[in-house]
């Protein structure tokens, strides 16, 4: 792929909120709509999205019309519940601009400045086809930030039956972003008892998500 010309500060950028998956560990439930401290974790993910971007878009294959409400939404080209690079393939085809932030439904910490560390990394690393978050400890794959170039690239490996992230991601120029600083920004909520504890914690704060304010 050729290397393409730095990106200029202010360029414009689509987000895509996947919602697409089967939440098995949620016992099945629509996880976009699990409720946190008196609201739905995606709307949780939308207040703290929709500043950053300039357009958000929800990659969902269940109760599309009820994420309609919130967003355009685009389903996944492929049957099946194929992971987190079908929703990004279903992204990038559908999103306006050339750069697409990708982040999970069920993540009400994401960082308030998360585009402004992703455009930090592409200055300092231009020929970077994608950005992705790093905890630390792990790399987070489903937040990431790509360039809309590497469709092609996506929707070959989807063809050979790849479906890791970051075993996709390893194949291109990727800049990896510190978030270690906000230890929860991906706060695991993947089961029933997560989400109460995580709940708890935030009202006992006296500053749960549902109050914060941009």
């Amino acid at each position: 792929m050729s290397i393409r010309d730095p990106q200029p500060p202010a360029f414009p950028v689509s987000a895509v909120i996947l919602a697409g998956g089967r939440a098995t560990r949620m016992g099945g439930d629509d996880k976009g709509w699990v409720p946190l401290a008196g609201r739905p974790l995606v709307e949780h993910v939308l207040e703290r999205l929709r500043h950053q971007v300039d357009e958000v878009l929800i990659n969902a294959n269940r109760n599309q019309a009820r994420y309609r409400a919130l967003a355009p939404v685009v389903g996944d080209d492929n049957a099946g519940f194929l992971g987190p690079l079908a929703g990004m393939q279903a992204g990038l085809s559908a999103a306006r601009h050339d750069w697409v932030l990708f982040v999970p439904c069920d993540g009400p910490g994401l960082p308030r400045d998360l585009m402004a560390r992703f455009r930090s990394a592409l200055n300092e690393q231009p020929t970077s086809e994608l950005v992705v978050a790093h905890d630390g400890s792990h790399l987070q794959p489903v937040v990431a930030l790509l360039h809309k170039s590497l469709l092609p690239s996506l929707q070959q490996a989807l063809a050979e039956g790849e479906r890791k992230t970051a075993a996709w991601f390893a194949r291109h120029r990727m800049a990896v972003v510190s978030v270690a600083d906000q230890p929860d920004a991906f706060i695991n909520l993947n089961s029933p008892s997560e989400l109460a504890d995580y709940e708890a914690r935030l009202l006992a704060d006296g500053n749960g998500a549902a109050r914060e304010q941009a």
